[in-house]
């Protein structure tokens, strides 16, 4: 038996990266997992590697409307949510003398604004004891460069992980963050202008960990697992890094 045999989960941004190897961990544990993304051709794809236990739903974090209809659709299949891994984010290389309105708006929109009412429109088919868990990331720590915007953005979701645990401890209900060091993804090729520069990027990035690799995105998953389920029962408001010692030597 897994160890969310019988429960029902979100990821958000599920049809790729570390939400797409989470949604198939979290399934492979007995878990009905729901998805969701913007772009449908891949959300399907994903439910093809994922199985049977998926249930997709398209639509953007940043829109209050694809939020109610998702949590429509999960409603209506009357269980209720037991995990929400609240993945869904964007980043984008953007040193400060060039950061523009647009560049901010789409980050704090989607990263900060997203997260927010993801957690918050949630609420109502939350079960008591759930656990919720933000995506993090360890650039809140470094301070890389050009990557001002985007850790400011998971600055505020770490926060929101400690506000919510407060909030929400009357329900049982946990919040943490899981905080992925450099994790070999498509996202992270994405950040690169061409394939060329992408390999110099992930060549770069894993020299920097002490364990001298890139993440992958199923490590990711096997700690959201655990975040997801009892084993981690008196955890919350706390993050787990899972880095390769990026931070922590």
């Amino acid at each position: 038996m897994g160890l969310l045999e019988g429960k029902t989960a979100l990821v958000t941004g599920g049809s790729t990266g570390i939400g797409l190897a989470s949604a198939v961990r979290l399934a492979a544990e007995g878990a009905h997992v729901f998805i969701t993304g913007r772009r449908k051709t891949e959300l399907d794809a994903a439910v093809e590697v994922i199985g049977p236990a998926a249930t997709a739903v398209i639509g953007d974090i940043s829109n209050l409307a694809d939020l109610d209809r998702l949590y429509e659709t999960i409603r209506y299949r009357g269980r209720g949510l037991d995990v929400l891994f609240a993945n869904a984010s964007v980043a984008a290389f953007v040193p400060l003398e060039q950061v523009t309105e647009e560049h901010f708006d789409t980050l704090f929109g989607i990263n900060v604004r997203g997260t927010l009412f993801t957690v918050q429109k949630a609420l109502p088919v939350l079960n008591d004891s759930a656990s919720v868990i933000l995506n993090g990331s360890t650039n809140v720590d470094v301070g890389a460069e050009a990557f001002g915007v985007y850790a400011a953005t998971k600055a505020a979701t770490r926060s929101f992980a400690r506000t919510w645990a407060n909030e929400l401890k009357g329900r049982g209900i946990r919040v943490n963050t899981i905080t992925p060091g450099p994790t070999d993804t498509p996202g992270l090729s994405g950040l690169a202008p061409d394939p060329e520069h992408a390999a110099g990027l992930r060549q770069h990035l894993a020299t920097q960990v002490p364990l001298g690799r890139l993440g992958r995105p199923e490590e990711i998953a096997a700690a959201v697992a655990f975040l997801a389920s009892e084993q981690s029962s008196f955890i919350t408001g706390s993050s787990l890094y899972v880095d390769g010692g990026l931070n922590q030597i």
